[in-house]
């Protein structure tokens, strides 16, 4: 194993969140006179925060003079919803342990603020467990400049070489290769159909979480003792 440590994005490659994320926009939606969206078609724009839900649900974009009150609005919602129904993708827990049994650090950094992130983790009953948990209030510049990657591996003891990222965003590969760290594409995250991951110049990508226990510890999952 090459890697002292494993970073995960949060939204849509260690916790499955885009069901909570799309019940807020929903909601927004209802207050606003509008029907609600599929889940399929909020969920590609799940790991883009407040830009990618508030362009999907209203055609805002960033520059538009309602989108800063919208997005106030917005986050009062999810607050109301965001840690009812937590879930980690199928095989996160089972690699999660697998890491802890071999001495392998795994830690988070998320472009979600810390006021979510915290409670979030909590109620995944990861907050102990993990080496480092960056969000993207803890540094000036979040992802994807490379700040909370860089403070993540301060805060886990070791060097941005000895570090892994995952991230299913183009944003988690550019922040992880900034900052020195191998970065791969987390394949079964929200990604849309427009997006080219074979062109974000990550070092690989996983289809589903136990890929992670395959590719890093070379070996076939039923060779390997897999904590379940």
């Amino acid at each position: 194993m090459r890697f002292k440590a494993v970073l995960f994005d949060l939204d849509g490659t260690l916790a499955d969140t885009a069901p909570d994320l799309g019940r807020a926009l929903n909601m927004q939606r209802q207050r606003h006179g509008l029907p609600p969206l599929a889940d399929d078609v909020i969920r590609p724009f799940a790991s883009h925060g407040t830009r990618g839900l508030l362009g999907v649900g209203f055609g805002l974009l960033p520059s538009d003079s309602a989108f800063e009150s919208m997005r106030e609005e917005y986050l009062v919602l999810y607050d109301e919803v965001f840690c009812q129904y937590p879930r980690l993708f199928d095989g996160m827990a089972a690699v999660l342990e697998t890491f802890e049994s071999q001495n392998v650090l795994w830690g988070v950094v998320t472009n979600k603020p810390r006021r979510f992130t915290q409670p979030l983790m909590e109620a995944l009953g990861l907050s102990s467990r993990a080496a480092s948990i960056v969000s993207a209030d803890d540094c000036e510049r979040p992802k994807p400049y490379p700040d909370t990657l860089l403070l993540a591996s301060r805060q886990a003891n070791v060097t941005p070489l000895e570090c892994l990222y995952v991230g299913d965003a183009e944003r988690d590969i550019i922040a992880a290769k900034a900052a020195g760290m191998e970065a791969w594409v987390a394949n079964y995250g929200y990604l849309s159909e427009d997006d080219k991951p074979e062109e974000w110049g990550a070092q690989d990508m996983i289809a589903s979480p136990v890929d992670l226990i395959e590719r890093l510890f070379d070996q076939r999952i039923g060779t390997l003792s897999l904590v379940r």
